[in-house]
């Protein structure tokens, strides 16, 4: 079916579409393998499928997940709900037989009978080139690396055929962990170069429209912002086969058109929804919802301090007290949200992040802030929001907009199409935005390295600079490699508290990550990158 004739078929659901409608959308999904395939709607789908192409968005990352493998991944516990989810600090093989830690490298052995899906055997040297490429393509992939201290291809050695070892540069509590986050995933070495050019070397343009991996799921066709069709890899061998035979992810923009389709059974998962959706369908307990805080994540409203009047401190500290935090917990959140703001005391009391900052609604002291920076009267900006997450953006946003009328900040809102969001972050141009950042590895240090350290990664949206900063940071870091826990805990208190008293961004609540299923599926595991793991999966 074409995309415009799906849209037709479900755009009036909501004004009570005759049923008959629905089941034409899924009728070849279901057809003689209902059980085998699953349907999953989302608002927004992959931009790339490549997580080491450029501007790579979210959803991407979910293709990456579960196409390619990577040399070791998390074991699983039991979490909130009795939900599983994974262990920050237990590790198993994936493409990896053994892994064996020494002083300053780690060795691995791979498995001999590991195949990419077109047949070709995974060997060291697709190991070594898959990391080389993840170091030397520049941008998030090559920031994500250096997090765990991984910068340099000669930190990747080719010892046979099937062993490669990973030299350290320094002690690293995060380089372990780093290796199982979804960037260093193995790519299809011989096939990439050859269809790799002078100017295109990593093969990127030829990644971005097919996958090239050894993972559990091969992309057997994708139309960008309307579909993705996945086929299981019969022969993986880095875990047990998957349940799920086929996977068909539609992108279907309307949020009560992708709950029509879940309650009248049509389709099987779907996330993105409005808070308000989730609660009543937990409510009414026809689907199964999990509701689970991003680990190491929140929700912020950004300033970029490069650019007037957010470089004064107390223009951003005016903003800070203008939001209006109650209002989009209740009416945008929900509930499924931990609040970050309103802390009784004005410094950090915990060594842990997120955690609440002081600042709550207090329009009076924004305004008598805005005249302390000369700007009494006001200014005119532009707030920003991914149309991704349009479900909580777009009435976030709203309320914010009217709630920095009271003090004299005009907003126009810019909604920036899910597409192109990671390239506009990227370029760190514009002036007031939301965003989510949910860190991957769980450590605040590791946060706070993305997000406000002066090497200004992607996701330092605010282009906030500072020695003082960069100093506890990098000092967390080596004091959490060493075990000097009492100065670990003085930086990361120090951290904490310089970036809530310059406040380049704001943060609003840790998010929750709501995902609505029927009650036939079972299997879902909450991962550090809050997307679906196809493998675990199961269709009753």
């Amino acid at each position: 079916m074409k995309r415009r004739d799906f849209l037709k078929s479900v755009s009036g659901l909501a004004a009570g579409a005759a049923l008959p409608a629905i089941p034409q959308v899924v009728s070849t999904a279901y057809a003689d393998a209902r059980s085998e395939t699953l349907l999953i709607v989302s608002e927004g789908g992959p931009n790339n499928l490549d997580i080491h192409g450029v501007g790579t968005n979210v959803p991407g990352y979910e293709v990456s997940w579960n196409c390619y493998d990577r040399l070791i991944s998390h074991e699983m516990k039991t979490g909130p709900g009795g939900v599983p989810y994974y262990d920050r600090d237990k590790f198993k093989g994936e493409l990896a037989e053994e892994m064996k830690i020494d002083d300053m490298s780690v060795t691995f052995k791979l498995r001999k009978n590991a195949k990419f899906h077109d047949g070709t055997p995974v060997t060291a040297k697709d190991v070594k080139w898959s990391l080389d490429r993840a170091v030397s393509v520049g941008g998030f992939p090559t920031f994500q690396m250096s997090a765990g201290s991984l910068t340099k291809p000669e930190q990747f050695v080719v010892i046979d055929d099937y062993t490669v070892r990973v030299d350290f540069l320094k002690k690293d509590k995060l380089t372990i962990p780093d290796l199982a986050v979804i960037v260093p995933c193995i790519v299809n070495s011989e096939l990439v170069k050859k269809n790799a050019s002078e100017k295109d070397p990593w093969g990127l343009e030829f990644t971005k429209q097919q996958t090239a991996g050894s993972g559990a799921y091969k992309v057997t066709k994708w139309t960008a912002g309307t579909e993705v069709i996945m086929e299981r890899n019969e022969d993986w061998v880095c875990g047990p086969l998957p349940k799920i035979k086929r996977v068909i992810w539609r992108m279907v923009p309307q949020a009560g058109n992708r709950r029509a389709l879940l309650e009248r059974g049509d389709a099987d998962i779907s996330y993105e929804l409005p808070n308000k959706d989730f609660q009543e369908m937990k409510a009414n307990g026809k689907l199964n919802v999990v509701s689970l805080p991003f680990s190491n994540g929140i929700q912020y409203i950004g300033m970029n301090v490069t650019k007037p009047p957010f470089d004064n401190p107390k223009v951003r500290q005016a903003v800070a007290y203008a939001l209006p935090y109650q209002k989009i917990m209740d009416a945008v959140m929900f509930g499924l949200a931990n609040p970050m703001f309103g802390a009784p005391k004005d410094k950090p009391t915990e060594v842990a992040w997120p955690q609440p900052h002081k600042y709550n609604t207090d329009i009076e002291k924004a305004k008598a802030l805005m005249a302390e920076a000369g700007l009494a009267n006001g200014f005119e900006t532009t707030i920003s929001f991914d149309l991704n997450f349009a479900g909580v953006n777009e009435p976030l946003c709203v309320l914010v907009q009217e709630s920095l009328a009271q003090i004299g900040i005009k907003t126009t809102i810019n909604k920036v199409p899910g597409a192109n969001w990671r390239t506009e972050l990227n370029k760190k141009e514009m002036p007031l935005f939301t965003n989510v950042f949910s860190g991957w590895l769980d450590y605040p240090e590791y946060f706070f390295y993305w997000c406000y350290h002066g090497n200004n990664s992607v996701f330092n949206t605010m282009s906030y600079k500072s020695a003082e900063m960069d100093k506890l940071i990098d000092g967390a870091r080596t004091a959490a490699a060493t075990g000097d826990t009492a100065t670990y805990d003085t930086d990361v208190k120090g951290f904490v508290d310089l970036a809530y008293t310059d406040i380049p961004r704001i943060p609003l609540y840790q998010p929750f990550v709501n995902v609505a299923m029927q009650k036939n599926i079972s299997g879902y595991q909450y991962w550090f990158h809050r997307r679906l793991d196809y493998r675990a999966l199961v269709k009753g």
